[in-house]
């Protein structure tokens, strides 16, 4: 109801026409440089730029993040605009009549005193302060982070893209990431350009303030009858009135110009921003107190305004430095044990509904059948880090963790049809504090370390620059990297390299873990889920396949061989139509993945092309695929390879100089054989060559061209053995 009231109120209704607000304000501003007004109105005007220019400076101080008052520099154009016509106004006044309102007839008078020469010294003062320093310094500052933001921009994106295509993030959110950033770029070049009207109001100022003392000096002497002495004194007090009402806002805007550009992008407004970081360090107000006192006690010096501000810095770093081992202290008694589990609790209830925590009142009695249950079940798949790493997984004090673990769940099951199971995250004592590792039924799958408080450089472009920090490798793809600090993070943009956040790292190494072990979180169960969810839309074809023609169990084979191959299942009416077509040749998983296979070539050979329409592949010379054929071994379960050491490591020194040549040229590692030869070559070597994919002539769609980046001819004594086969023919 309160709600209603509120929207229905004079002031948001006005609020709601703030376009024609602007409009009708630019349209005055316009008549003020035409229309003389009187004096009454002009006081009103003075003090309305007067109070927008507070109103500016306060908005700017509760600012979080600058690009948020992305509007300043227009602001700062018609507040500029609004000024220059209020001071053509008031120039009309004094020189028509010698009295321009109350406003500047108080700025002549009370705040200088009434004596001109006092007054020209502050008004030259203000300018000086205004156009040499904070002008000056802001439009460089301006001018400085519009180069750097629009030379990191490139760099932005290509992170943003790469944790969308890591998964990491969705879709939704990297369009925003991409709006913040491009407006982040549109803010700092229209600052760059608002500096230039400061700038030239200031020098506006003068040159009005003395156009206004010398005509007003004729016209007294010559037009109005005045002495040279009343005429300097009544139009020189009057043009400073007016030159001080004008650059006292002129100051203020620059002054918050200055406040808005120097910001850095954080949660806080500017007083608590600097208030965390200015007495974060006790010790540091400690030393200042000490200094304060030699002062003191130097000769000449007035004693009690040092000492005095020497007891408050003091007080202020002793009540500090108290607060600071109290916490300390606290943590400390608690143990690193009582840290950790608060912390995990505090987590619990997380985007995945799981944590390393449980609250004591859930707990089981010990010795109960559920307490017994609880020792024998294992998570499908967790997620342990040390307890360095805990504020990562704590949403309360901003971390992200959990909800972008949900947010890997969510691209896996668009990206590859299969729904993740919820990933359970607890700390571990036995981890170094800023370990992690990922474990699939309890069995370690992969770990790494972060260094929390620093971002990890990686050094994607080749860059030759040398960053100061700790240099490591990347986790996913062993990239040489750096864990850098905030002050070499421009620095690191600007020469290409991509840097993250160490959540990040961390979700794009857990993203690649699940998807190279998607195959293992699929189980019965999940199948069963995946075929009851069909059992809607395709009830003639679940009746057809299950239980006549195959099993469950062989369903998952599958789907396990596709997941195994980074092969999507997102096609599951067409898998499953490929097996019912395919289970009276053969109820074999093996050979119902690789028929399975020829259907979906059309939806995952495009992920391999080089170009549209164009897969750039390493292939066999046929005499060398042939004998192969001839070493491929079957069984009901299992099929692979029988080759000699010589022939295996002949052919992965081949496979390891081919690929890594297609790696070298930003394309993937893709080899094309015969359908005969596809899974058990690829079965062969799948611990060697991960990353190499493995595909069949007939798995490509009719119009993809093979282009060959290099054919492994057969080893010399495969090809001496052959000689007298072909005479004997």
């Amino acid at each position: 109801m309160a709600a209603v009231a509120s929207s229905s109120s004079p002031v948001a209704q006005l609020l709601k026409r703030a376009d024609l607000l602007f409009t009708g304000g630019l349209f005055v501003t316009i008549l003020l440089l035409i229309m003389p007004i009187p004096p009454v109105m002009l006081d009103t005007f003075l003090a309305l730029n007067m109070g927008l220019s507070f109103l500016v400076l306060l908005a700017i101080v509760y600012v979080k993040d600058p690009p948020e008052f992305s509007s300043f520099p227009t602001l700062l154009l018609a507040l500029t605009l609004f000024r220059l016509a209020l001071n053509i106004s008031t120039t009309r006044q004094v020189l028509v009549h010698g009295y321009a309102g109350q406003v500047i007839e108080a700025f002549g008078h009370f705040v200088i005193q009434g004596n001109y020469v006092v007054g020209a010294v502050v008004f030259v003062i203000l300018v000086v302060i205004n156009f040499v320093v904070i002008t000056k310094g802001a439009g460089r500052i301006a001018e400085v982070s519009a180069r750097f933001t629009l030379d990191a921009l490139p760099g932005k994106q290509m992170a943003i893209d790469a944790e969308l295509n890591a998964g990491i993030i969705d879709e939704v959110t990297a369009t925003a990431r991409r709006v913040k950033v491009q407006k982040e770029a549109d803010f700092y070049g229209a600052m760059d350009g608002a500096s230039k009207f400061v700038r030239g109001d200031a020098v506006a100022g003068i040159i009005i303030t003395l156009v206004n003392v010398i005509g007003g000096f004729a016209i007294g002497v010559m037009q109005m009858g005045l002495s040279l002495t009343e005429a300097l004194s009544k139009f020189t007090l009057l043009s400073i009135g007016d030159g001080l009402v004008s650059q006292i806002p002129a100051l203020i805007l620059s002054i918050g110009a200055g406040l808005l550009v120097t910001r850095a992008s954080d949660n806080n407004n500017l007083g608590t921003q600097l208030a965390t970081q200015l007495f974060r360090y006790p010790r540091a107000i400690k030393i200042v107190a000490g200094m304060m006192v030699v002062f003191a006690f130097m000769p000449g010096m007035p004693m009690l305004p040092f000492l005095g501000l020497a007891g408050i810095a003091a007080f202020l770093g002793k009540i500090l430095q108290e607060q600071e081992t109290a916490t300390g202290h606290a943590f400390g008694t608690e143990g690193a044990a009582a840290a950790v589990a608060k912390s995990a609790a505090a987590a619990k209830g997380g985007s995945d509904g799981k944590s390393g925590a449980a609250a004591a009142p859930a707990s089981p009695a010990p010795g109960s059948a559920e307490d017994v249950r609880k020792l024998i079940e294992t998570d499908i798949f967790a997620i342990e880090i040390g307890y360095g790493l805990l504020g990562l997984a704590d949403s309360k004090n901003g971390g992200e963790l959990l909800a972008r673990v949900t947010g890997v769940r969510k691209a896996l099951a668009r990206e590859k049809g299969i729904v993740v199971p919820p990933v359970s995250v607890r700390d571990n004592l036995e981890l170094e504090p800023n370990d992690y590792r990922f474990l699939l039924r309890g069995k370690c799958m992969a770990r790494g370390q972060l260094m929390p408080g620093r971002w990890l450089a990686m050094n994607v472009s080749g860059s030759k620059v040398r960053l100061k920090g700790v240099p490591t490798r990347e986790p996913v793809f062993n990239l040489e990297a750096t864990w850098i600090d905030e002050g070499e993070k421009k620095t690191a943009e600007l020469n290409g390299f991509t840097v993250v956040d160490p959540a990040s790292v961390l979700i794009t190494h857990l993203s690649e873990t699940l998807k190279a072990n998607a195959h293992h979180l699929l189980g019965r169960q999940e199948v069963q889920l995946l075929v009851d969810h069909l059992k809607t839309a395709q009830p003639a074809l679940i009746a057809e396949l299950l239980p006549d023609l195959v099993t469950l169990g062989i369903i998952q084979r599958v789907l396990q061989n596709l997941l195994r191959e980074n092969v999507a299942i997102l096609n599951q009416p067409l898998i499953l139509e490929g097996i019912a077509d395919f289970a009276s040749l053969s109820k074999n998983p093996d050979d119902l993945s690789e028929l399975v296979r020829r259907r979906l070539g059309l939806y995952f050979v495009p992920e391999y092309e080089c170009r549209p329409g164009v897969v750039r592949a390493v292939t066999l010379d046929p005499r060398f695929e042939q004998w192969l054929s001839t070493k491929v071994h079957r069984s009901p379960t299992e099929v692979g390879l029988a080759l000699d050491p010589a022939t295996a490591r002949y052919l992965i020194e081949q496979i390891t100089a081919r690929t890594n040549d297609l790696t070298a040229a930003g394309q993937p590692a893709v080899m094309v054989v015969s359908t005969e030869i596809r899974l058990p070559l690829k079965r062969f070597f799948e611990s060697s060559f991960p990353r190499v994919t493995v595909l069949a002539f007939q798995e490509l769609p009719a119009a993809t061209e093979v282009e060959n980046a290099g054919i492994i001819a057969p080893p010399a004594h495969i090809a001496r053995a052959e000689v007298p086969l072909k005479a004997a023919a």
